[in-house]
């Protein structure tokens, strides 16, 4: 059993942010047991702290950022990705800024002030996720995979493939991600972009206060004005970003992962994956249930009742964000005696009633939507794509598009196994319950 970890003493770092160059400036503050990993926003007073977890992760490009409500830490991946090598579990994380200092584009620099902080164990267990099932993202020719391992820890293989671009070329590097191969192996490892992807943003006014001898920019020759760390610098950044994203998972994850040409965009996937799996495996340690709402949960915050309640149990929700909730469809639906008698399918209006159904429940975990009635307003894109039968598990997902006090709209998926049965975007209303009633 790995014991806790903070730091003993304080640690400060200050410089200009990667994408908005702003001054900032960052103090690494000791924490107690169980706290976890919290970023506190000093430039704006009487704001709420920020948990580093998967909830909290906002979405951009070639960056990771959490937020709470409006309150935004950017580009907390380098920093992030030393906390995990340290394996450091509780940590407040001041920042005078909206951006994390981006000393020379890597995370060498935090390395050196966390370690110089000193680590402290402290007298509580580590909490851990051990991939015990593979579990694969992908989005075109970009995958990445986590998958069990024999070995106690971390590795990680990164195979970065830039084609026909003789500047990057293909890179492959793996690791056993410890405190003493990042250091070696990783931390002086830079951002990088292509010097045609430098110039666009430069043209939208991003990182105009850096240069090629500050960020590594590479052409068809290679780095420009500058030159690689390492033959395969941007394999290991590669490396780097993804070992602080995996922060955000909440645990310290065990086991093995493979990533082809990834970014910020399906670690993020794969960590939102991976803290669902990691807390429905908690749940059934400490209560025997994956649940995170049983029925009469449900039943607490929902109006529907039989024959019309058409969710058994909720297993995710991440914030108010998106929930992920299970339908189990048996022969003694009512629905079946008249649909179809000898050929039973689920109607696919209930279907969408679920996923409706499903989206009133995420609502409601926004307070100023306890009580509400989530009324159907309209349904666009809805597709039904597979026929649902006696026996099937339904995975029904809500993902909020646009939430506001009287109105909301929601992503709706339903899945049976690895296919997706229907999916649509609904518009809801927002009603007082009591004023409905009447």
């Amino acid at each position: 059993m790995k014991l806790q970890k903070t730091i003993k003493n304080q640690a400060k770092l200050s410089g200009k942010g990667l994408f908005e160059g702003k001054e900032a400036k960052v103090s690494f503050c000791p924490a107690p047991v169980n706290s976890g990993i919290v970023f506190v926003r000093t430039d704006v007073p009487g704001s709420s702290p920020v948990a580093a977890t998967a909830a909290n992760i906002a979405p951009r490009s070639r960056r990771t950022t959490v937020q709470n409500g409006n309150l935004c830490i950017e580009t907390v991946e380098h920093c992030l990705a030393v906390i995990n090598a340290l394996e450091i579990d509780n940590l407040t994380i001041e920042v005078d800024g909206p951006e994390l200092p981006a000393p020379d584009c890597s995370s060498q620099e935090y390395f050196k002030a966390l370690k110089r902080a000193e680590l402290v164990e402290q007298p509580a267990a580590r909490r851990e996720f051990v991939i015990q099932k593979p579990i694969a993202i992908s989005d075109k020719e970009a995958s990445i995979y986590a998958l069990p391992s024999t070995e106690n820890g971390l590795s990680i293989t990164y195979d970065l493939d830039y084609g026909g671009h003789t500047g990057v070329g293909r890179q492959i590097f793996s690791c056993r991600v410890t405190a003493e191969s990042f250091e070696k192996h990783l931390a002086a490892a830079r951002t990088f972009l292509l010097e045609s992807e430098a110039r666009q943003f430069q043209a939208r006014g991003v990182g105009t206060h850096l240069g090629p001898k500050d960020i590594l920019v590479i052409d068809s020759d290679g780095p420009v004005k500058n030159s690689f760390r390492f033959a395969d610098e941007c394999a290991r950044h590669k490396i780097v970003d993804l070992i602080g994203d995996l922060v955000l998972v909440g645990r310290a994850v065990k086991g093995r992962i493979l990533a082809y040409k990834s970014g910020h965009n399906l670690n993020r996937q794969l960590v939102a994956k991976l803290a669902q799996v990691a807390g429905q495996q908690e749940r059934i340690q400490k209560s025997g249930s994956d649940a995170i709402l049983d029925i009469r949960q449900i039943a607490r915050i929902l109006p529907h009742r039989y024959p019309f309640l058409l969710v058994d149990k909720v297993i995710d929700i991440e914030g108010d964000k998106r929930i992920t909730a299970i339908k189990n469809v048996s022969i003694n639906e009512h629905f079946f005696q008249g649909h179809f008698p000898g050929t039973p399918i689920m109607p696919g209006v209930l279907v969408v009633e679920a996923m409706a159904q499903v989206s009133g429940l995420l609502f409601a975990q926004k307070l100023e939507h306890a009580g509400k009635l989530a009324v159907l307003l309209s349904m666009d894109a809805v597709k039904l794509r597979r026929a649902i039968v006696p026996g099937d598990q339904l995975v029904l997902t809500a993902e909020v598009v646009r939430l506001r006090k009287r109105t909301a709209q929601c992503h709706c998926r339903a899945t049976v196994g690895e296919h997706v049965a229907a999916e649509a975007d609904i518009r809801f209303m927002l009603v007082d319950d009591e004023t409905y009633n009447k």
